[in-house]
């Protein structure tokens, strides 16, 4: 009886003709089960071995933030597209006709410039300017680390690809084409979605750079990505 209680971690026996209760010992297994000793003693609490990382603290894997952004940039770009198109069969162009009013109108204008406008005099150095951050931003996708700048890279590319395609394939020719602009705001330059995603963009990053969130993420955040790739 004794060698058998022995080995279940019990130790008791008879004391003065009466038995004694037998106390049980707990080990750290049993603490974390939420076992209580019999004569109220409190259970063994084993240090915490946990590796599960706090709440917010997961992020996507590198892949899936690259993913991300190409689909943001697609979906932009899709778009912009799609409403050019929408505004080239719908409007003609110098004539306003209002939205919201005057506080949002739409005019159909072709742009040789940059975004809002600018630049006209400069068509083919803008191309090869919005040509290299096209080919930056696609080349940095696959180093992007946080959803924040996944989002903001996503923008900027897909807005400037819009634009690139106007530049590329529309009238006048190759490298000189003009941008299709049809939003107008008061006392604003007529500007389209692109230009709109673009100026987001830049605020996103602007955001980024005050709250020092680095655009390959935090050395916290690749470790958890890469013990749960493990796990």
């Amino acid at each position: 009886m004794r060698e058998r209680a022995a080995g279940c971690g019990y130790r008791g026996g008879w004391q003065r003709g009466r038995p004694s209760w037998p106390r049980l010992h707990l080990t750290p297994g049993h603490a974390e089960r939420g076992v209580t000793a019999r004569d109220g003693a409190s259970p063994i609490s084993p240090t915490p071995t946990s590796t599960t990382p706090a709440a917010g603290s997961r992020v996507l894997s590198r892949p899936r933030l690259t993913a991300t952004m190409l689909v943001l940039a697609a979906a932009v770009w899709a778009l912009d597209q799609a409403t050019k198109q929408w505004a080239l069969g719908r409007f003609t162009p110098g004539e306003a006709e209002p939205f919201l009013g005057r506080l949002l109108q739409f005019t159909l204008v072709f742009n040789p410039g940059a975004a809002f406008s600018m630049g006209t005099a400069f068509t083919p150095v803008i191309t090869v300017i919005m040509a290299a951050v096209g080919i930056g931003l696609l080349v940095a996708s696959t180093r992007v680390g946080s959803r924040w700048w996944a989002m903001s890279a996503g923008f900027l590319l897909g807005g400037a690809l819009g634009n690139l395609t106007d530049r590329l394939f529309r009238p006048p020719g190759f490298a000189h084409g003009h941008v299709v602009d049809f939003l107008m705001l008061p006392d604003f330059p007529v500007f389209n979605v692109a230009d709109s995603f673009i100026t987001t963009a830049a605020v996103c990053i602007v955001l980024a750079a005050i709250k020092d969130i680095p655009f390959g993420g935090r050395a916290a955040d690749t470790t958890t990505e890469e013990g749960d790739h493990r796990g």
